[in-house]
């Protein structure tokens, strides 16, 4: 990885969340670089969706903070943390079902237009030439995460691999910096979980980084050049995939066994 990809683009800092009784987070600190593919992997129930829901404004941490391209981020509504340019998929797919999937593209461009609630009443003609700007961009990413031919569809008729991808699509409307992926491939088969990597691949690639939630470690470990492991809301292990799979609080976390149990 080039040096200059290895700055800092995220930042958290001892980020703690608790519902009740219950500890989701507890002081959880990270950093994930620019252009870099980054995993947050764990057992069920280790607070991965918790730290995501956090970050985007979904929750409100207890204590800790965020700084988001040098500057400290505020994610006390999801909006905000949008428009800074970080967009997220969701581990349940959410979609405008009976819209196409070419306005479901559109929808998530909103935050980058500007006519507005008078200049869409009027109709103006720089209302209009937005329009049809975000309809061009719309296809373009529909066609850049190989569902152009969808565009028409309505999203609830779509398969379950072309959904995942739309969602995809809607959040790169955002134009975002980080793109948080909250188990994209759950509910994939072989076949559309090889053209996920390539599609995150190439995202990657094009300069985008990438936060990413999966189960399916096949996938995490020959596509996450880091990753950090939470069990019970707390990081137990950070670094690359080899150093991650042979640390015995991972290999204790997802056993559940004692550590030198879990080599015989």
């Amino acid at each position: 990885m080039p040096e200059s990809a290895r700055d800092t683009l995220l930042s958290a800092h001892h980020i703690s969340k608790h519902f009740g009784g219950v500890r989701a987070l507890n002081e959880v600190t990270l950093s994930i670089r620019c252009g870099e593919i980054y995993g947050l992997i764990g057992p069920n129930g280790a607070g991965k969706t918790s730290f995501f829901n956090v970050l985007t404004g979904l929750y409100c941490a207890d204590s800790g903070y965020f700084e988001f391209a040098g500057q400290r981020l505020a994610t006390d509504a999801p909006q905000r943390v949008a428009a800074a340019g970080i967009a997220r998929t969701f581990q349940n797919i959410r979609l405008f079902a009976r819209m196409t999937a070419l306005e479901n593209v559109m929808v998530g461009r909103h935050l980058r237009s500007r006519s507005g609630v008078f200049g869409a009443m009027l109709r103006s003609r720089a209302m209009r030439e937005e329009e049809a700007a975000i309809r061009r961009r719309a296809s373009e990413l529909l066609h850049y995460v190989g569902i152009a031919d969808c565009a028409s569809q309505l999203a609830c008729q779509l398969s379950y691999g072309d959904q995942r991808r739309l969602e995809i699509a809607r959040a790169l409307a955002a134009e975002p910096r980080l793109l948080a992926l909250d188990e994209p491939a759950a509910g994939m088969n072989a076949s559309e979980t090889a053209a996920l990597r390539t599609l995150i691949q190439g995202l990657r690639d094009d300069g985008l980084t990438i936060l990413l939630i999966e189960h399916d470690v096949k996938l995490v470990m020959g596509l996450c050049d880091r990753l950090a492991v939470l069990d019970h809301g707390e990081k137990i292990a950070e670094g690359t995939p080899a150093t991650v799979q042979n640390h015995p609080g991972v290999i204790e976390a997802y056993l559940g066994c004692e550590t030198g149990a879990a080599y015989a």
